[in-house]
């Protein structure tokens, strides 16, 4: 299928599937939506100093559905650094972007990062299917693999559900995938997406989640956020 790079709105590229007329992120922004998705809405719930105290605080276990351009594993990244956590971070993903695509994102220089570079391509650069040491604070399982033949059980504290939309995939919205997330999670594991279909809210509810509306990133009025319980 062709792709094309795009810039979004805030700057930040992505990547365009003209024949699904679907992105990677939004065209509103994709680093601005990564943000407030997964890392406002997801990561810093964890990665807050009110669970200092708790035995395993410092260590933050993700797995990511649709691994694409690696934004959200550099984001998550960075944070890690800030907050002085651990991230042991599992990308998924059936259809890998090209090292060539992917070293063509301009996430460095539009976050002014410039001196991590080294670390974004990294993540690119790295074989597939076994963990990789990225650095001191991250550890990198890229997973070529079909969202639907994911196993793990009770694995990990947090997911970014950022699957192509309903619209062009909606299989990948269905109670029987969101039921291999539920099992996924650790009990009060959470998981964050863009979504908020009514449809997509039902089948997380459908498999145990407690379910919550948050305001969406720019663009787009909601989201979608759940809890393991």
């Amino acid at each position: 299928m062709k792709r094309e790079i795009l810039t979004t709105f805030d700057g930040s590229t992505t990547i365009h599937l003209p024949e699904w007329d679907e992105s990677y992120h939004s065209k509103h922004g994709a680093i601005q939506e990564a943000y407030h998705v997964f890392i406002k809405s997801g990561f810093s719930l964890l990665a807050s100093p009110v669970l200092e105290n708790s035995p395993e605080a410092k260590f933050i276990s993700i797995l990511e559905i649709g691994f694409g351009t690696g934004l959200n594993a550099f984001i998550t990244y960075l944070e890690a650094e800030k907050a002085n956590k651990y991230v042991d971070y599992v990308g998924v993903e059936a259809y890998p972007v090209l090292l060539d695509e992917a070293l063509q994102m301009n996430y460095v220089s539009e976050l002014k990062v410039s001196e991590k570079a080294p670390i974004f391509n990294r993540m690119h650069q790295v074989s597939w299917n076994e963990k990789q040491v990225i650095s001191e604070h991250f550890n990198l399982t890229k997973r070529k693999q079909f969202f639907q033949d994911i196993s793990d059980i009770d694995q990990y504290d947090l997911i970014y559900f950022d699957a192509f939309g309903f619209r062009v995939q909606p299989e990948l919205w269905s109670v029987e995938l969101f039921h291999k997330m539920y099992t996924s999670l650790k009990s009060g594991g959470i998981l964050v997406t863009y979504a908020c279909r009514g449809s997509i809210k039902r089948a997380m509810f459908a498999c145990g989640f407690q379910v919550e509306k948050l305001p969406g990133a720019p663009g787009k009025r909601e989201m979608l956020r759940g809890i393991k319980i």
